[in-house]
């Protein structure tokens, strides 16, 4: 008799928000906002209170505002949520050596054969979720499932702090009667085309031919249909991993210019730094981002051959892009990014004398970020960064 792969997706509820609630008990129970302070921020995510008003993340502040005029808007701490997440992975390794993280906030977690070491699927399920209520005092919403397409929309079932398990044989009668924007690529104008076909459920996919829905769209018919009948062959993957760790502002007013770009990057780049060296991270790449007034976005990359967590080095980085970056037009937001991430620990090969040179300011910058953890964030801070 095959076994039935068991594949969990923990998803974390309003992860920035309920962090904030956590550290701050007085935020409790209103409609705190994280992001989009600014008159041209951006939201990152809300809380509960907040969304029933229907402000969601990556919507407008000046949108978030006007929706829920009472909400409180706190600024993101990005060293604060990697920490929580790094605490969070550690969770999961103690339930499956195969973890696939999506994000600071959610991963799949392959438990195919662990039923004698932690019970059925929903056992499985409500241990991990007490352990993130006892050690992080926080909730996640778990689904069940035999692939990772179904354990991932039934984590999204019943949120906050909810369990859904989806029993084997079971898919196809869960999946029927949902929108068909609930498939894994399917957006607003896949979506759009779908319907003109009279087919508004994942039910309906499933029962349409694959010959017509391949004869419409290709590939992507074969797609649609394939997980209409439950069938993902995709299998948990610890190599994705974490891709990166990046901060970025929208500013309130256009800058222009080297110099005024630069200035706006110092507190993005300690705030890389600090979640890189709190994840346990080092970074080979350093990508700097801008956007101008227009909304054209440009990037612009730099490979280091010694992987770093020093913000001197990732601004020595982001200096030498500078050089070249057109940003002579007025330029609504800035942005850096650490990737091609390494653990820290593995073996560091570079050069003679720079190891030795970002080895100091290492040692510093973790010293600072001992102070910063005593006596709070911002009591430390760089002679450039105030004002005169």
């Amino acid at each position: 008799m095959t076994r039935s792969p068991i594949v969990l997706h923990v998803d974390m509820d309003a992860f920035y928000a309920a962090i904030e609630i956590r550290d701050d008990p007085g935020l409790r129970g209103l409609p705190v906002i994280v992001g989009g302070g600014s008159r041209r921020g951006v939201v990152a995510t809300a809380s509960y209170e907040a969304r029933k008003y229907g402000v969601h993340s990556a919507m407008p502040g000046y949108v978030a505002k006007r929706k829920c005029p009472h909400g409180i808007f706190v600024a993101p701490r990005m060293s604060a949520y990697v920490e929580v997440s790094r605490r969070l992975m550690e969770i999961f390794e103690r339930y499956s050596p195969t973890i696939e993280p999506l994000s600071l906030d959610e991963a799949f977690l392959d438990m195919t054969g662990a039923e004698k070491l932690f019970g059925s699927p929903r056992e499985m399920a409500e241990k991990i979720a007490q352990d993130i209520r006892t050690d992080l005092r926080l909730t996640g919403s778990v689904g069940a499932a035999t692939s990772k397409f179904v354990a991932k929309i039934a984590s999204d079932f019943k949120k906050p702090d909810g369990i859904t398990v989806v029993e084997p044989g079971t898919e196809k009668e869960f999946l029927a009667p949902l929108p068909i924007r609930r498939i894994w690529g399917v957006g607003p104008k896949a979506g759009a085309s779908l319907e003109r076909l009279g087919l508004h459920t994942i039910g309906d996919i499933a029962d349409t031919p694959r010959e017509l829905l391949e004869s419409n769209f290709g590939g992507f018919g074969t797609h649609v249909w394939h997980l209409a009948h439950a069938i993902d062959l995709r299998r948990v993957s610890p190599g994705r991993g974490r891709k990166s760790i990046g901060s970025e502002r929208t500013l309130s007013t256009d800058i222009v210019g080297r110099e005024a770009v630069r200035s706006r990057l110092l507190p993005l780049v300690d705030e890389v730094a600090r979640g890189l060296r709190s994840g346990g991270w080092r970074a080979h790449g350093i990508r700097l981002k801008v956007k101008t007034s227009e909304f054209r976005l440009m990037t612009r990359d730099r490979h280091l051959v010694e992987a770093v967590c020093d913000a001197e080095s990732i601004l020595d980085a982001l200096d030498a892009l500078l050089e070249h970056a057109p940003v002579d037009a007025p330029m609504r937001l800035v942005g850096c990014a650490a990737y091609d991430l390494i653990e820290d620990g593995t073996p560091r090969q570079g050069s003679l004398f720079g190891v030795e040179k970002t080895e100091s300011r290492e040692k510093l910058e973790a010293t600072l970020d001992r102070v910063s953890e005593k006596f709070g964030k911002g009591v430390v801070m760089r002679g450039s960064s105030l004002k005169k």
